[in-house]
């Protein structure tokens, strides 16, 4: 694994295996609006989820920070080409998860996705892109700093959509009816 172009070409069929997926599943190469955005700001649009990024891309940095930290004390030993791979293989299957069918309506379920209908393939392999920019951000940075931005990430989205990842994942398991609330706003 130590080629350049192994690693590359791991990455490649990776990511390969999520846009096949996807598109198995039937989920849009870009947003129905034929429209492509660098940023989609308004958390109930329909173009959350379907363009380059969104409030949600800061979860996905976070999990880079996660997968890195996780594979740092799991696998010390295993080269960090072969650690990024596993994390980019995570972040395949995570992607994969979000967007089955099952996976989709559990999230309308909640007050922020009630209208959501899947990541477009655009959106869902840059939120892979930005799991690697934030892998590689946990490499190279402090571990104090990686932290604090995992925290001021996760607190600056929670304060201006009411939502995150820490939200987002106990929605899967249970939505307290306070939160729930909340979510839905004034």
């Amino acid at each position: 694994m130590t080629s350049p172009w192994c690693f590359a070409a791991v990455a490649g069929a990776l990511v390969a295996l999520q846009i096949a997926v996807l598109c198995w599943l039937g989920q849009p190469w870009v947003a129905e609006s034929g429209r492509i955005l660098l940023w989609a700001g308004d958390p109930l649009s329909t173009d959350t989820s379907q363009q380059i990024s969104d409030w949600y891309s800061f979860s996905h940095v976070i999990h880079g920070f996660l997968f890195y930290a996780l594979l740092h004390v799991l696998t010390p030993r295993l080269p960090l080409p072969a650690r990024l791979l596993i994390a980019i293989g995570l972040e395949v299957g995570w992607e994969i998860a979000e967007n089955l069918p099952m996976s989709i309506q559990h999230y309308r379920q909640q007050a922020l996705a009630v209208g959501y209908s899947g990541d477009s393939i655009l959106n869902s392999v840059l939120d892979t892109v930005m799991m690697v920019i934030g892998f590689v951000m946990a490499l190279r940075m402090p571990v104090w700093s990686v932290v604090a931005l995992g925290i001021g990430f996760e607190v600056f989205t929670i304060l201006m959509i009411r939502d995150g990842l820490i939200l987002n994942l106990i929605g899967f398991v249970w939505t307290p009816a306070f939160i729930a609330q909340w979510q839905g706003g004034p």
